[in-house]
């Protein structure tokens, strides 16, 4: 249904993910658009509505099932056109099922499909009538648009789940499909015990190097810095311009961001200005109307590369501060730049990114990782 579109909107700063489908909306004439579904379980469908207000907008036609013959349809300015002899795939109750399904997905939730699995599961390890026919009602309640697919098998479809949850003897969902025989459901069970094969040797494969996602809570590092040192910083003191002075060749700067402005300019004198600025603030201020050296852009987020790793080495209380943040993502806010900050989800979050880089490079030194 909706592959793998990735969108999101922001809430107070907080970036709430969602995804899109072709839908029609009915307002007078039929609009192709994009009907957004977002994890919070909102969905724009030219305007946000919950869940609940969805369904009402479906069962209404305001977002369109049926295209009648003979009706007038646009799309984004891009084509107008007059349905003839239409054939919609879903109903209201089937687009309402797989919606919900999506916000189960944006959320990590099992979604119905999840659902109906886990119930194969159960019934795979103890295969009583009850457990099959627990699973069947799971099988069921994956909207039939989606039950081909649960499996994730184009070539084998859902056969050997339709089967299998039918029993020998029984019938499947599909009406054309005749009795299961003995040897047809042997044949779905021999399927989900490969499967179960398959599926072991990849999780061992995945936790081999360990998890795809970080296990720590993100860290989010706001725009806001002392500008003099403070007895216990925190997590303050992973921010570029928290005042911890470095020293790069023979120069000494009282931030990083002193040290990153005064290396970015083209004339001396201005960096040496830079470097001599009372505050990180200050640096930037100086810096911002100077010549950058050429070939800048291209250079910086190895010069921040340097400027971080010369931070934590020369003071290693700050460099146990982000050791303590574990494999956390680190969100990192620059009001000045959409370039270093994540910025509410709006920015690319390089400072953050180059965080997390050093933390690593800290931990190969500090267990002693031989060879490298």
């Amino acid at each position: 249904m909706t592959g793998k579109r990735n969108t999101y909107r922001v809430v107070d700063g907080v970036r709430i993910p969602g995804t899109w489908r072709h839908a029609f909306v009915r307002n007078g004439s039929h609009f192709l658009t994009d009907l957004v579904i977002y994890a919070d379980g909102l969905v724009d469908c030219w305007g946000l509505v919950t869940l609940d207000e969805f369904e009402e907008k479906v069962r209404s036609g305001w977002v369109a099932t049926t295209l009648p013959d003979g009706a007038r349809a646009s799309a984004h300015g891009l084509a107008t056109w007059t349905f003839g002899e239409p054939r919609s795939r879903l109903s209201p109750e089937l687009l309402v099922a797989e919606v919900r399904d999506t916000v189960d997905r944006l959320n990590g939730r099992p979604d119905s499909t999840g659902r109906c699995l886990a119930a194969v599961d159960v019934f795979l390890a103890d295969r009583t009538e009850e457990n099959r026919a627990a699973a069947r009602t799971a099988f069921l309640a994956v909207p039939a648009s989606r039950r081909r697919y649960a499996l994730g098998d184009m070539d084998s479809k859902d056969w050997p789940l339709r089967t299998l949850v039918a029993g020998a003897g029984g019938r499947t969902y599909l009406p054309a499909d005749p009795p299961v025989t003995q040897e047809a459901y042997d044949r779905a069970l021999a399927y989900f015990e490969e499967r179960a094969g398959r599926k072991a040797e990849l999780r061992v494969r995945a936790a081999a190097d360990g998890p795809a996602a970080p296990q720590a809570p993100a860290v989010h590092l706001a725009h806001s810095c002392p500008d003099e040192p403070v007895p216990d910083p925190g997590r303050l003191a992973l921010r570029n311009d928290y005042p911890a002075p470095i020293t790069v060749g023979e120069v000494s700067h009282p931030s990083v961001t002193h040290a990153y402005w005064a290396l970015s300019v083209a004339r001396p004198e201005i960096a040496a200005a830079v470097s001599a600025a009372d505050t990180a603030a200050a640096a930037r201020g100086i810096a911002a109307g100077a010549p950058r050296r050429e070939g800048w852009e291209q250079a910086r987020v190895a010069v921040m590369t340097r400027l971080l790793h010369a931070k934590f080495e020369q003071h290693p209380e700050l460099a146990d501060i982000l050791l303590a943040t574990d494999d956390a993502t680190v969100i990192y806010d620059d009001v000045d730049s959409a370039f270093w900050g994540d910025n509410g989800g709006r920015g690319r979050n390089w400072a953050g990114r180059l965080l997390e880089l050093v933390r690593s490079e800290l931990r190969v030194r500090h267990g002693g990782f031989s060879g490298l």
